[in-house]
């Protein structure tokens, strides 16, 4: 019986879930809240596949089929008979609270829920859930098809069985997993990438080193396949001064606190890559 999963959210993490997932044979069902963003989603998933066969990486069979496992939907009852969710919507706690309390009243008693945030406490998410064993941290990176790395992360109460399920689909779409054991806000890798991140804002800020030669620093002093304020560009500068925000207010901890600039580059909309400004100009 093929394996069934629900990806919330078609935005470039949910696509990238789903695009992986169906090509290794999940039958995925993409939801979002219009029909826009699904066309959107979909046609990103189709151009990644494309680009896949004229590499010769994929056949074009495996992609047609792989697409035909796909179906979409603006209705979030369609989840009712999938084995895991994977939530992947805007980095707002209210916004998954929301969804998670309806994802709990509609899906099987054991079904997983996994949410792909980057930032916010899995035990703050399963909170609102009358299973919160049964809920996960699948924080997978972007762009899904290319990164390896998926963050799992355990909620205070996430059983052993519900880790062990969430793995087995990462490894099944081809993911390496890491295991983050206690709950902290940022889990390993935002914690890292934003205290990296954080500095070297500061440092470009106060005018130590240009934004080109940090990131030099970091590739050919760290062995970085791309320096922090090149990877705030590509991520966006407001997202990651979200996540910063994000851990700050939790941790209290003042290496995470964003730097002045951050701020106003996002009051003035450089935000990075997906605006043509940022720490550097695209």
């Amino acid at each position: 019986m093929a394996r069934k999963l629900a990806v919330i959210g078609a935005g470039l993490m949910g696509s990238g879930i789903a695009q992986v997932s169906a090509q290794a044979g999940w039958e995925v069902v993409l939801r979002d809240v219009t029909d826009a963003a699904l066309t959107r989603g979909t046609d990103g998933i189709k151009a990644s596949y494309d680009k896949f066969v004229s590499k010769g990486k994929l056949s074009a069979e495996d992609a047609e089929a792989a697409l035909g496992r796909i179906t979409t939907t603006t209705d979030l009852d369609a989840v009712a008979d999938v084995d895991i969710v994977v939530e992947a919507v805007f980095e707002k706690l209210e916004i998954k609270h929301e969804i998670f309390r309806t994802l709990d009243k509609l899906v099987r008693e054991d079904t997983v829920l996994a949410s792909n945030t980057s930032a916010i406490p899995i035990t703050k998410i399963a909170a609102v859930t009358e299973r919160p064993e049964r809920v996960v941290g699948a924080h997978f990176f972007s762009p899904v098809p290319m990164m390896q790395l998926c963050e799992l992360v355990r909620g205070y109460k996430t059983s052993d069985e519900t880790l062990a399920k969430t793995r087995e689909f990462a490894e099944s779409v081809g993911k390496t997993c890491i295991v983050v054991n206690r709950d902290v806000a940022g889990f390993v890798t935002t914690r890292l990438i934003s205290a990296l991140v954080v500095e070297a804002a500061k440092l470009y800020e106060s005018g130590v080193a240009s934004a080109e030669d940090i990131d030099l620093a970091c590739k050919l002093g760290f062995g970085h396949a791309m320096g922090p304020l090149a990877t705030a560009d590509l991520t966006g500068v407001d997202i990651l001064l979200h996540a910063t925000g994000n851990i700050y207010t939790e941790s209290q901890d003042e290496k995470f606190a964003p730097p002045e600039l951050m701020r106003r580059m996002v009051d003035a909309g450089d935000i990075g890559r997906k605006s043509g400004q940022g720490f550097y100009k695209h």
